[in-house]
C-alpha cells in the first residue's frame, strides 16, 4: 500500500515469486483451512471485501445467501477476466441450480482450468480490482458516491474490530 493507504499496482507490489504463485492458484491453498472449518464450500461464489457489497445491488447481494467456495460458476467461466457484472450474474445463477452435479462438474473444470492456467487473471493484472474500483474508472459511479460508500464501508469494519 502506499503512504494513503491505496492498493499498489501489481507490478509494484508484487514480486516474481507472488506472480507465479497467483498464477499457478496455489495462493489459494489456505483457503483449505476455511473449508475444513466449515466457513467455506469447496464450490461457491467467492468470498468478497465488505466494501465490495457496499456497491451491490440488492439482487446481486443475493449471492451472500450460500456459504462462498473456492471455486464456482464465475472462476471456471473466465475468473479474473470477466467483467464484474458477469461475475455476479454467474454466481446468481449458480445459488439458483445447486446441485450435487452441477458442484461435481465444476470442481472437475476447476482442476482442468488451474492445470492449463486458463482465464485466472484480468489482462495486464494478477489480481482483479476491488468492484467499487472497477465501478469507478468504469464511469459507473461517480467519486461522490464511491467515496461515501467506502467511507460506510470503513465505518462498518472499524464498529466490528472495536467490539
Amino acid at each position: 500500500m502506499d503512504e494513503k493507504g491505496k492498493l499498489l499496482p501489481d507490478g509494484m507490489r508484487l514480486t516474481r515469486f507472488g506472480k507465479s504463485l497467483r498464477a499457478s492458484s496455489l495462493d489459494e491453498l489456505p483457503e483449505l483451512f476455511n473449508i475444513l472449518k466449515g466457513d467455506m464450500s469447496i464450490i461457491g461464489p467467492r468470498p468478497l471485501l465488505l466494501k465490495d457489497m457496499m456497491f451491490m445491488t440488492q439482487n446481486q447481494r443475493k449471492r451472500h445467501t450460500v456459504r462462498p467456495g473456492l471455486t464456482g460458476l464465475a472462476q471456471v467461466n473466465g475468473r479474473n477476466a470477466i467483467t464484474w457484472e458477469m461475475k455476479l450474474d454467474l454466481d446468481l445463477q449458480y445459488i439458483q441450480n445447486i446441485s450435487f452435479l452441477t458442484d461435481m462438474r465444476l470442481l472437475f473444470i476447476t482442476i482442468g482450468k488451474v492445470f492449463n492456467r486458463e482465464g485466472v487473471s484480468e489482462e495486464g493484472m494478477e489480481t482483479a480490482q476491488d468492484f467499487g474500483d472497477y465501478l469507478l474508472h468504469s464511469n459507473k459511479v461517480n467519486l461522490t458516491t464511491y467515496n461515501a460508500l467506502n467511507r460506510k464501508a470503513e465505518k462498518i469494519i472499524n464498529e466490528e474490530t472495536q467490539q
